[in-house]
């Protein structure tokens, strides 16, 4: 009779889960499914309330927040002006404080160093650093 009355629980859960898509609800009607196992088995009515108290706590403290944290993760795709920082650039025309012109991918773009004491010949390699309106910040490649 108790195996019922954990599908049952199980069930509703499972309902509330697609329901609300909280990740909690779901995780606790896999609790109820473990006291429906542990109801099968031949376990008394405490055992299965221990066994579903466990699953519920190791589902809720361990497997939610790693699924949050899955869910949440920022997509991996940068685009626009974000998607050139980082990419290597040649110099066409010598970078300094004051002007400069280099090349990212097929895009000419005009670019000061990062630090702005240095100068860079034309012919060299840099990494794009940051951009700033239409300016590349820019540091030679080692």
């Amino acid at each position: 009779m108790a195996i019922w009355i954990w599908l049952i629980v199980a069930a509703a859960l499972g309902v509330a889960e697609i329901v609300t898509t909280t990740l909690a609800f779901g995780l606790v009607a896999v609790a109820a499914l473990v006291g429906a196992v542990t109801a099968a088995a031949g376990g008394n009515v405490p055992i299965q309330l221990g066994a579903f108290v466990l699953a519920s706590a190791a589902g809720l403290g361990v497997v939610r927040p790693i699924a949050i944290r899955h869910i949440k993760q920022p997509p991996l795709l940068r685009t626009g002006t974000a998607a050139l920082v980082g990419r290597t650039a040649l110099v066409l025309d010598e970078v300094s404080a004051h002007s400069g012109r280099i090349r990212i991918g097929g895009e000419e773009w005009s670019a000061r160093p990062y630090d702005e004491t240095l100068v860079l010949p034309a012919g060299s390699t840099v990494d794009v650093l940051k951009i700033e309106g239409a300016t590349a910040l820019v540091y030679p490649r080692e």
